[in-house]
């Protein structure tokens, strides 16, 4: 799995289709074939987009990445071969979760992230070019 790195590659997916929501996350992925300017390989490429309105401090933010990117990883063999990016839609309850890196939170986020994740439906086979 490789990851999102640059911000064309970000609006790119962002304008794809929306495969998966939860309460707090989204998860977006790019529907048309990959665009090898973009992408250098027709691989599975994974991005979090986890902006400071919702996540104000770092450690949270830290802490929500690293869970996506595990949790995804474990789902992987099971996820089409193309660009994904999860996005945080809504802020975590502050005063149900204390701490910014608390026990409670991480089990939370990985939760809803397994759930996020096991909603994907297989991608259809995109019609090939003559």
């Amino acid at each position: 799995m490789q990851r999102i790195k640059t911000r064309a590659q970000f609006q790119a997916v962002l304008a794809g289709d929306t495969v998966s929501r939860v309460p707090h996350f989204a998860l977006h992925r790019l529907a048309t074939p990959v665009d090898e300017a973009l992408f250098v390989s027709a691989s599975l490429y994974l991005g979090a987009l986890l902006p400071k309105r919702w996540a104000k401090r770092a450690v949270t933010r830290n802490l929500l990445r690293r869970q996506i990117y595990s949790v995804a990883s474990l789902h992987a063999r099971a996820l089409a071969r193309v660009p994904y990016v999860v996005r945080l839609r809504r802020g975590f309850d502050a005063a149900a979760f204390v701490s910014a890196s608390s026990a409670p939170l991480r089990q939370a986020v990985r939760a809803e992230l397994v759930q996020l994740f096991g909603h994907v439906q297989p991608m259809k086979a995109l019609p090939r070019e003559a």
